[in-house]
């Protein structure tokens, strides 16, 4: 029987010894969440920066596809007598009532028709892919160089997504000051 006995400590002091306490498992809990949250806020700014990528993307794109309607159609954009400022918005297209124009040289489609048709099928397109936007294009004579050059210029609107609280309620309180993403593309139909 004595060696019963002192079996008996070994085991009490080796079965203490096993396991967790139930606070050791809560930390560990809180630690694995606060972590987890991390990774969401991770998560969401890295969609957030692939949007952004995205608008800046197709911003790049569709300036390239006016740049290659006015090098189509240089009759109209080398000329001295070309629009020289035009802003087209998401809600105010000034060439939305351009008639069809799809055979060029045509008595029924001249260079300034189809600059019209170009420039509305072009501002249906971005109306399409890039919220509130705004267009400005300027052309005119630039004294360094022999023939008229154009500026496309788009601005747009995007979504945020704010890191902190402070960087919230700075955005939320001062949107008159948030900058808008602008390209802008040089062009020398």
């Amino acid at each position: 029987m004595n060696g019963k006995r002192q079996n008996t400590p070994r085991l009490r002091s080796a079965g203490r010894s096993r396991g967790f306490s139930l606070v050791e498992v809560l930390v560990a809990l809180v630690v694995v969440s606060v972590g987890l949250l991390g990774l969401a806020k991770m998560e969401s700014l890295a969609l957030s920066s692939t949007s952004v990528a995205s608008a800046r993307s197709v911003a790049a794109i569709q300036a390239a596809s006016l740049a290659a309607m006015m090098h189509a159609n240089q009759d109209f954009w080398q000329n001295t007598g070309v629009y020289p400022s035009t802003v087209i918005t998401s809600q105010v297209n000034p060439f939305a009532g351009a008639p069809a124009c799809l055979t060029p040289g045509t008595s029924a489609c001249s260079p300034q028709l189809m600059a019209n048709y170009d420039l509305n099928i072009w501002a249906t397109a971005v109306s399409q892919v890039l919220p509130a936007y705004s267009v400005w294009i300027t052309c005119g004579n630039t004294p360094t160089l022999p023939s008229i050059s154009c500026t496309i210029q788009i601005v747009w609107a995007e979504n945020a997504v704010a890191m902190t609280s402070q960087q919230n309620n700075g955005t939320q309180n001062n949107l008159a000051n948030l900058s808008l993403p602008t390209y802008t593309l040089y062009v020398q139909p």
